[in-house]
């Protein structure tokens, strides 16, 4: 780790909310939907579509999951009124997974009950790794009500999820892949980088083998090259898979990527819950942190 990245981790937590915030406005939409439905038309100007996320979790209160489900229902409004190229995204623990997971299972239904008959898919995202087992009961629950309309997330760093893919894989399945940003225990997750990487690659050669859709979701750039050489080993079409980056992060890959023809999914977060979102980026990879004051100081910020 490099002292500029210890530097970001250990100042974070004393870091003025206004300077998290000025690195926050390159990977965040804005607080409003208005925003955020702004950022999927510029996005798709460009040749991309989109995920859009209400930022929150770690909801304790029973009113707050239901704002929180109130919110979505608008996302989902505006995704039909303004014809967006767009689906949802959410978290289980924004749907009160942590205060009941029955009460966690009817919210995300009951924004799935709007979403499937418009056409829109309901990404159920994946936390940290107490959520995981709970996590996939919703998934399995509501993807039998909802056919190809919901999907789930399985995370590279943890150990049990190459297992997880092979129970979880299959024809008309939806997955995203991500390496994960939880920092879990060595037990239960990969530490090394390379490790990481090498899962990454083997989980994603049992969700394709066994016709599973798969959002690739990463901005490793060695990644997306492994990827799409087993994309063209198994013969697969476009159709069969998507790149999926967050907002703000390696905007020329982005276009690397869809000038080559490869559909790509940006993940278009916003709201005002935009602070613990922006620190456990900022966490992850101090990075942002280097190219955000980069832009600054070149007057350049490009999401």
């Amino acid at each position: 780790m490099s002292l500029f990245d210890r530097a970001v981790r250990l100042t974070l937590p004393i870091t003025p909310r206004p300077l998290i915030r000025f690195f926050a406005r390159r990977y965040v939409a804005g607080d409003t939907l208005a925003d955020a439905v702004a950022t999927v038309r510029r996005l798709a100007a460009e040749g991309c579509c989109a995920t859009i996320d209400v930022l929150g979790e770690s909801v304790t209160s029973r009113d707050l999951a239901r704002a929180a489900v109130g919110e979505y229902l608008a996302v989902l409004d505006a995704i039909r009124e303004h014809g967006l190229a767009s689906n949802v995204s959410l978290k289980p623990t924004q749907m009160g997974l942590a205060i009941d997971e029955e009460f966690c299972r009817d919210n995300i239904g009951a924004i799935l009950e709007k979403a499937h008959p418009q056409g829109t898919f309901v990404r159920i995202d994946m936390e940290d790794s107490p959520t995981t087992d709970a996590t996939l009961r919703v998934y399995h629950s509501l993807v039998a009500r909802f056919p190809k309309g919901t999907g789930v997330v399985l995370q590279a760093r943890l150990r049990r999820t190459l297992a997880d893919a092979v129970t979880l894989g299959g024809a008309g399945v939806n997955v995203r892949l991500c390496k994960g940003i939880y920092l879990e225990p060595r037990e239960i997750a990969y530490t090394e980088r390379d490790i990481i990487r090498d899962n990454f690659m083997n989980v994603l050669e049992v969700l394709l083998s066994a016709g599973t859709y798969v959002g690739i979701a990463t901005h490793d750039e060695w990644l997306v090259c492994q990827s799409l050489a087993m994309v063209q080993r198994l013969g697969l079409t476009p159709d069969r898979y998507e790149f999926q980056m967050l907002l703000g992060v390696d905007p020329q890959l982005r276009r690397i990527i869809t000038s080559a023809g490869h559909r790509l999914r940006v993940y278009v977060p916003f709201g005002s819950h935009w602070y613990p979102y922006s620190v456990r980026r900022l966490r992850e990879n101090p990075q942002i942190a280097r190219v955000g004051l980069e832009a600054f100081l070149r007057g350049r910020v490009e999401s």
